[in-house]
């Protein structure tokens, strides 16, 4: 862990911004415009478009990014991810992952990821997460509670202050340092999702640190339905299903989960009151996809796709 820390403000000429697009719409419009008033070269951008067919890769293109494309069927998230690092990231020391739907907050915001860096044994880095404009009472209060205003660096031995939360990492908003990806054995590719999480356990275990830095922003966040929630949660349930050193080294989610309904209760009742009946339906179903994906090798692999929102995994 001695390599030499990037200096932040011109760590962007030794880092890659990657930028995985599927039909981004609107949204993906706006996040391209910020990356473009936040990076002085746009070709330090590179978009990986995996069939847009709403003009997404058009909008990269446009905005100077440079761009790759792939078939639909050959995405994964982690394995894309690994295949941009192997191949366009060769000669650089950090790369940063935005998705699409992540709108950053001002230039500053990748400077104050990168800042985090200068730690030598930082191995990854995320971002404040904030919710959309105009965003619902669940959608705001998701964001909210997973993204405090306190950067804060975390170690393998505040796991058994911080449980699961010790390994927490979005790949929305996130710098890797290369030589650290590297050595923990990089993206996986047999993962539904949470290739980011994958990436902090290994990263934890190998005496790396996560940083969080509260001043680097974006917005971001998801109006999901109960039935989205559902099946965001059966993936959840899979991931922790496929990695089991997740809960072996950081303990179960569900008391995470408890806390997070606690929460839920009280900003539902300062914000929304006439919701709260929701939050119990909510969680419920979270919890039910939770247990369901938990337990997906017991179930046909038909049931699996249906309750999955990453539906093309189990084609």
């Amino acid at each position: 862990m001695n390599d030499l820390p990037p200096d932040a403000p011109s760590a962007l000429d030794r880092t890659r911004l990657i930028v995985p697009v599927l039909n981004g719409g609107s949204r993906w419009q706006d996040a391209a415009q910020a990356i473009r008033a936040a990076v002085p070269d746009p070709a330090l951008v590179v978009v990986i478009d995996s069939g847009s067919t709403d003009g997404s890769d058009r909008v990269a293109f446009d905005s100077g990014f440079e761009l790759h494309r792939i078939q639909p069927k050959t995405f994964n998230h982690g394995r894309t991810r690994q295949w941009a690092i192997d191949r366009l990231c060769i000669d650089r020391e950090l790369a940063i992952f935005l998705t699409q739907d992540a709108v950053l907050e001002g230039p500053q915001s990748l400077t104050a990821l990168m800042s985090a860096f200068s730690d030598p044994e930082v191995g990854a880095a995320y971002g404040r997460q904030l919710p959309h404009a105009g965003a619902g009472s669940f959608e705001a209060h998701v964001i909210l509670s997973n993204y405090g205003d306190r950067s804060e660096t975390r170690s393998i031995k505040d796991a058994p202050r911080l449980g699961i939360k010790t390994a927490y990492l979005s790949n929305s908003f996130a710098a890797y340092r290369l030589s650290a990806l590297g050595a923990c054995g990089g993206f996986p590719s047999h993962l539904i999702l949470g290739e980011d999480t994958f990436v902090a356990v290994n990263m934890l275990l190998a005496g790396w640190k996560i940083r969080y830095c509260a001043d680097a922003r974006v917005r971001h966040s998801h109006a999901y339905t109960i039935a989205q929630d559902a099946r965001r949660y059966f993936d959840f349930g899979v991931l922790h299903a496929q990695l089991p050193e997740l809960r072996r080294h950081f303990g179960a989610a569900e008391g995470e989960g408890l806390r997070f309904v606690r929460s839920e209760f009280r900003y539902v009742a300062r914000h929304a009151p006439l919701q709260l009946p929701l939050v119990p339906v909510r969680n419920a179903a979270k919890y039910a996809g939770y247990r369901l994906g938990r337990m997906f090798e017991r179930l046909p692999r038909r049931l699996c796709r249906w309750l999955s929102m990453t539906r093309g995994y189990w084609e």
